[in-house]
């Protein structure tokens, strides 16, 4: 079984990290749907082209994006995002430099290997790498776990949205 370690974390079971590419866009769009339950709705629905377009546009700008894959057998099997977001500098925010981590999975065959854990350290690193003040997510129950043994901590703030 190969392994390879990342920031204190080891994969195991072949998976090999590296940064996506133009190419890989149509797959990781099928893996972002796969987080909505959206695997096969219509692949034009309007989301979908705004993704690929979006994607397009920063998977090569290494300062505003981060789009970390984990490979095995020449198939992707597990992905995150990171964006930059500049806002208003504050206490909590020195730089007014945030990564929003998202989009964190894997495919249900091939959980269990540590695959979640070395994307989101790599985001985190490449915040470092960066300069970002901080690392912002919203997270469901199952990911929980995995963002407090990287350091996350629950804020007080509640996180509130208006769909236009």
């Amino acid at each position: 079984m190969a392994a390879w370690q990342h920031g204190g974390v080891t994969t195991t079971n072949g998976g090999h990290p590296r940064a996506a590419t133009a190419e890989d866009g149509l797959k990781l769009l099928c893996l972002w749907a796969m987080l909505f339950d959206e695997c096969d709705s219509a692949a034009h629905e309007p989301w979908r082209t705004h993704a690929r377009e979006w994607f397009g546009r920063f998977v090569d700008d290494a300062s505003s994006a981060r789009f970390p894959v984990i490979e095995t057998d020449g198939e992707i099997v597990a992905t995150a995002i990171g964006t930059l977001e500049i806002g208003v500098p504050n206490p909590q925010c020195p730089k007014g430099r945030t990564v929003r981590l998202a989009n964190v999975i894997t495919l249900p065959e091939h959980r269990g290997h540590g695959y979640g854990t070395t994307l989101v350290l790599d985001v985190i690193n490449w915040a470092k790498v960066i300069d970002a003040d901080r690392v912002d997510l919203s997270s469901t129950p199952e990911g929980q776990r995995i963002y407090e043994k990287a350091g996350f901590a629950m804020t007080s703030a509640p996180r509130m949205k208006l769909v236009l």
